[in-house]
């Protein structure tokens, strides 16, 4: 077994050297220092992640044209979707996922093109396996539940704005609070479904993924880790302003918020488990997600139209005269908006 992996290994760099020779002889010398950062960044070693220094080489290159950085992204789309190496490319996600969260707005907006103008999905790996080894195999696993991930990522980052976890787009609290408050229902709606489906999909990795202490897939878990703690703020703001304008929600949408909210209940116990030293903030914030979902529970509009609904659905079962005879009336209000100056402080929730 010792023998197969150093031999495995010993590919892995024969790989590396031949794919960085080949860049120096075939690559456009404008291009040439490029291609080298990221094959350097990208390598075939299963266990070791990207260098720091080798990543912020590729970073840099979102620091000159608009044309570089278009280069740039599109370079690294295509090592991700033509390495069938699980080791490529989760480096290769992991140097996307740094792009997000650390790379220049022109990186950035070039990355945010790939999956959103109807072209091809540059990150759909649902049908990756790389099944040279068992190691191989078990990368596989994270390597499509990574790619999914981030898919998630860009998707909420484009509802909410701005570049979620982005150090380069960071929002000031207070700013975000009040373009909280200005949203109608539905787009608050729509922004605190898209959060929460970001923290199901972290916490689904713990029901069928395991690190085995791969440092590798440990970078990846520590990226995540950081995406999560900026997500429960995000989430914290929308379930504070939910919670002044809940008297004013239709039946509709006090239902489907109650269905986000069930859905971040659920995630609950993955989260402590996982976070234990932020258990404080989390059980803080977590009591205020069911003290909402129990104020839509118990509000007059939520009772009287799931009553109605009810009874209907029992007049329903009369006849069929019955049931185009006593329909079920929705009350759809407005989006109606509440204005105030009313935030419970999470300053010390902050991240």
């Amino acid at each position: 077994m010792g023998r197969v992996k150093i031999l495995r290994d010993f590919i892995g760099i024969i790989k590396d050297k031949a794919s960085q020779s080949k860049a120096a002889l075939i690559s456009n010398p404008k291009t040439l220092f490029l291609h080298l950062a990221l094959l350097r960044s990208t390598t075939h070693d299963p266990f070791t992640p990207p260098n720091p220094r080798h990543l912020a080489a590729l970073l840099s290159f979102g620091h000159s044209s608009r044309a570089t950085a278009s280069t740039a992204v599109e370079a690294l789309m295509d090592r991700l979707q033509t390495t069938r190496d699980a080791a490529v490319a989760i480096k290769c996600l992991i140097a996307v996922h740094h792009i997000i969260k650390r790379g220049s707005f022109i990186l950035q907006d070039q990355l945010s093109v790939y999956p959103s103008t109807g072209g091809r999905n540059y990150l759909k790996l649902s049908n990756f396996r790389d099944d040279t080894t068992p190691l191989t195999w078990e990368l596989s696993s994270w390597v499509r539940w990574y790619a999914l991930y981030l898919e998630h990522l860009l998707s909420t980052s484009r509802i909410l704005g701005f570049f979620l976890c982005s150090t380069s787009s960071s929002v000031d609290k207070d700013k975000e609070e009040g373009k909280a408050s200005s949203l109608i229902n539905s787009e608050l709606l729509k922004e605190i479904n898209s959060l929460g489906n970001l923290i199901v999909q972290i916490a689904r990795a713990s029901g069928s993924l395991n690190s085995n202490g791969n440092i590798l897939v440990d970078e990846v878990l520590g990226l995540v880790g950081e995406d999560y703690l900026s997500s429960i703020n995000e989430i914290s703001i929308r379930v504070s302003e939910f919670r002044e304008r809940h008297g004013c929600l239709s039946f509709v949408d006090s239902v489907e918020l109650a269905c986000a909210l069930k859905r971040l209940e659920d995630c609950k116990e993955w989260i402590v488990n996982n976070f234990p030293e932020k258990k404080v903030m989390i059980e803080t914030v977590w009591g205020l997600i069911s003290e909402l979902k129990d104020q839509i529970g118990n509000s007059e509009v939520y009772k009287e139209d799931k009553g109605r609904l009810l009874i209907t659905g029992r007049r329903n079962k009369v006849s069929e005269s019955a049931r185009f005879g006593e329909r079920v009336v929705m009350k759809r209000g407005s989006d109606s908006v509440k204005f105030s100056g009313r935030f419970p402080s999470f300053d010390e929730f902050s991240f």
